[in-house]
């Protein structure tokens, strides 16, 4: 039997299961919104290391073994960690998984890692060759600024279209037995809207977003209606809006069901972060601490989850290239 459906969207018949999952948030994060939701909230950017790139590569290694404990498996029952950070050969994660002895692989599509990573785990389990895999993924706000800006020392000021890089991580095991299943799978195209301000995010992913929940939503024949909420991540507040109006401008009403994840770790009025979060810990901490917690407790049935990311690196945007963005999409589901 044919497993895709239409020209992007992939059915997966086995519908793999959620086996466990966590969620790894740093401090600033831990005072947001989604603060009960987090598994552990760091008490410093350092999380007891000696800088932010090891504190980084010690969030991810405590959220992997979070999840696995969580799951009742231990690591070396998993066929496959796909994991994946923001740093260059993405050392984070490697590192994180450098004494785990399970297969890996290193990913990177900026901030849509979460969904990268847990697309193709639902992939290999569907198609028979995994039993268990994890996606995990995370991102740190000293790291990334260091990495893509300038360090904290600088000072630079932040412009109001700019957002917050989440430190936070995510992981979530996918197996054959759980409520919580994954359906459907929308890999997305490369969208680049000619955007070249580095501050403006949200502009930049947002025509991807488009570009992938539309073909979604072809491919399926279903729209908004169909779905208990929409979650993209992470536009910000800037780009949540830009979404939502090319969807209208399309003839689509989004709705409430619609929320991003940059939007829902902060608060906005209080916690100084502009136009909300970003980075790939972002939607992987909201997906792990609140989205599937959501889901369990029966407050969704079904969740279209649909994480963006902005693929530039630092020479590319001081050579002043445009940022091409990406979204990946999936369909979470819970059994009655």
């Amino acid at each position: 039997m044919t497993k895709r459906v239409g020209k992007q969207t992939l059915y997966l018949p086995s519908a793999p299961a959620v086996l466990g999952y966590a969620a790894v948030a740093g401090k600033k994060e831990g005072e947001g919104p989604l603060r009960e939701r987090f598994d552990y909230i760091g008490e410093d950017s350092y999380f007891g290391e000696k800088s932010w790139e090891k504190a980084e590569s010690h969030m991810l290694k405590q959220c992997f073994e979070l999840a696995c404990d969580k799951a009742k498996l231990p690591p070396s029952e998993l066929d496959y960690v796909l994991a994946g950070d923001l740093l260059n050969q993405c050392v984070s994660s490697a590192f994180a998984m450098r004494d785990c002895s399970v297969p890996y692989l290193g990913l990177y599509g900026a901030c849509s890692t979460m969904a990268e990573g847990l697309s193709l785990a639902a992939l290999l389990v569907d198609g028979g060759y995994a039993d268990q895999a994890c996606a995990l993924t995370g991102s740190h706000f000293c790291t990334a600024e260091r990495q893509y800006r300038f360090p904290l020392e600088y000072g630079g000021q932040r412009t109001p279209s700019s957002q917050w890089t989440v430190t936070g991580a995510g992981a979530v095991i996918l197996g054959g037995q759980g409520s919580i299943r994954v359906t459907h799978v929308t890999h997305g195209k490369i969208v680049d809207a000619g955007i070249k301000d580095p501050n403006n995010m949200g502009s930049a992913m947002a025509p991807a977003a488009f570009d992938t929940i539309r073909a979604h939503f072809r491919d399926t024949g279903r729209s908004p209606a169909d779905y208990d909420a929409i979650i993209t991540g992470d536009l910000g507040a800037l780009g949540h809006d830009i979404l939502a109006a090319l969807f209208k401008a399309d003839g689509v009403e989004l709705g409430p069901c619609y929320m991003d994840c940059g939007v829902l770790i902060y608060d906005l009025n209080t916690q100084n972060v502009n136009a909300g979060g970003s980075g790939c810990g972002c939607s992987a901490s909201v997906l792990s601490g609140h989205i599937l917690k959501a889901m369990e407790d029966g407050v969704w049935r079904r969740v279209l989850f649909a994480a963006t990311g902005a693929l530039m690196s630092p020479t590319s945007s001081q050579q002043g290239e445009s940022i091409p963005g990406i979204c990946h999409a999936l369909v979470l589901e819970r059994e009655a």
